[in-house]
């Protein structure tokens, strides 16, 4: 990660002014969330490897975007409730913003140019199932739904890209972020 990614200004979902700098030297794990996906129990999962790893330097980072078929329409206080009542979740929480559509976050533009791809479960159908729905991406490198995964080393390298359907205790994923905290 260059410096101008940790310069990149954020805002957290109660209205602080952050950057990805708050976090420099910790491994992050950035991911763009939905309240009313077929994915959104996963963030059970993104909490519980929170809890389980923050002692050791692990940030989740949740970012919502309403660019995937509109399943994130609420406010910041209506997101934030439903994260808490339904899932506990206490990782950080970021306002909602592009991530395909125009004009794309710089955070997001970073990422994508840093892993332009993303590494799929041995034997997923997700991509197929998409397209199904006409819900490809559009444009190459674009995030394929909501709930793709970017994994930040401690050094600011992009380290690996998980697609959607990487639930968080897959053992792929949770071997990054294990030799990330290494």
């Amino acid at each position: 990660m260059n410096a101008s990614l940790y310069d990149i200004p954020l805002q957290s979902l109660d209205g602080r002014d952050l950057t990805l700098g708050d976090f420099r030297g910790q491994v992050l794990l950035v991911v763009n969330v939905a309240s009313k996906c077929g994915l959104t129990p996963q963030y059970a999962g993104l909490e519980s490897l929170f809890r389980q790893y923050r002692g050791r330097g692990l940030q989740v980072l949740g970012f919502p975007c309403n660019d995937f078929a509109a399943q994130e329409p609420g406010s910041a206080e209506e997101i934030m409730n439903f994260c808490t009542a339904n899932f506990g979740v206490e990782f950080p929480m970021f306002e909602k913003l592009n991530i395909n559509s125009e004009p794309r976050h710089p955070l997001y533009a970073q990422l994508i140019a840093a892993q332009p791809e993303a590494v799929f479960p041995a034997g997923s159908d997700f991509r197929e199932k998409l397209a199904a729905y006409g819900c490809s991406p559009k444009q190459p490198g674009d995030v394929w739904w909501n709930f793709e995964k970017f994994l930040i080393g401690r050094d600011g390298r992009v380290v690996q890209r998980f697609s959607p359907d990487t639930t968080p205790d897959d053992p792929t994923l949770v071997a990054a972020i294990e030799a990330a905290l290494a």
